[in-house]
């Protein structure tokens, strides 16, 4: 095993409360853990990011992220152009936008194209990530979603919202990596709960993970037992009580 990789894997991190029900102090739990474990990047809900930033506005090493289309990728265009500079003026560093999934199925490239252009240009150079959802598409349409994606200038291809039934695997990592190249990098989320998945999945060729609150600390203290560390973060400690 490499320690180096091991040591690193919290900077592959964004640790995300992105669920319907994430309330504000779950909010505090993931700040807490964000702070300790120097996660790369964290992400709320839009109406909580705007908290979120402020939380971590004296951590100049974790960004936060934001959520556009999500989950369902289904609002217009010019909505998810709104979405985007709303959350730019909110402080946001990176944005995570989830593409027209119908359109796609559909055969609609060109309409799914220029969603996505228009949501890397609002974005004025801020890093967008292009969550495909894979749960809802055949192997070609992963590959011609990426193809897609990095066509129209996205930093990521993201597999998923994490609201979808059908977890990420080490496969769908080698789709997507066999179709676009070095052309971007790779996001997983959804059902990731393991180091051994993280470290398989990154052996396939993925660099940024979204994690929910109590998988990614479970899975640090994996990280934590196979270093030899000794980690007493708890988020019993961090407690509950609202921002």
């Amino acid at each position: 095993m490499d320690s180096e990789l091991l040591k690193n894997v919290a900077r592959m991190v964004d640790i995300s409360g992105v669920r319907a029900d994430v309330t504000l102090g779950e909010l505090n739990q993931i700040v807490a853990a964000a702070k300790h474990y120097r996660f790369i990047c964290a992400f709320a809900m839009p109406c909580f990011t705007p908290r979120l930033v402020e939380m971590l506005r004296d951590e100049p090493d974790i960004m936060v992220g934001g959520t556009v289309g999500f989950p369902s990728g289904a609002d217009t265009t010019q909505q998810k152009v709104f979405g985007t500079r709303e959350q730019l003026a909110a402080g946001v560093h990176e944005l995570d936008m989830v593409i027209n999934i119908g359109a796609l199925k559909s055969g609609l490239n060109e309409l799914v194209y220029n969603d996505i252009r228009a949501v890397v240009d609002a974005a004025e150079g801020k890093p967008t990530k292009c969550i495909l959802e894979i749960a809802y598409l055949t192997d070609d349409e992963i590959r011609r979603g990426a193809e897609l994606a990095v066509r129209a200038g996205v930093a990521f291809v993201k597999t998923g919202t994490g609201w979808a039934g059908k977890p990420t695997t080490v496969e769908t990592i080698r789709i997507i990596r066999q179709t676009i190249g070095n052309a971007a990098r790779i996001k997983a989320a959804g059902g990731v709960r393991t180091l051994d998945a993280m470290l398989a999945m990154v052996d396939a060729g993925c660099s940024r993970f979204g994690i929910g609150l109590r998988s990614i600390i479970s899975i640090m203290k994996e990280v934590d037992g196979r270093l030899g560390r000794t980690d007493e973060f708890s988020l019993t400690a961090v407690g509950d009580d609202t921002y």
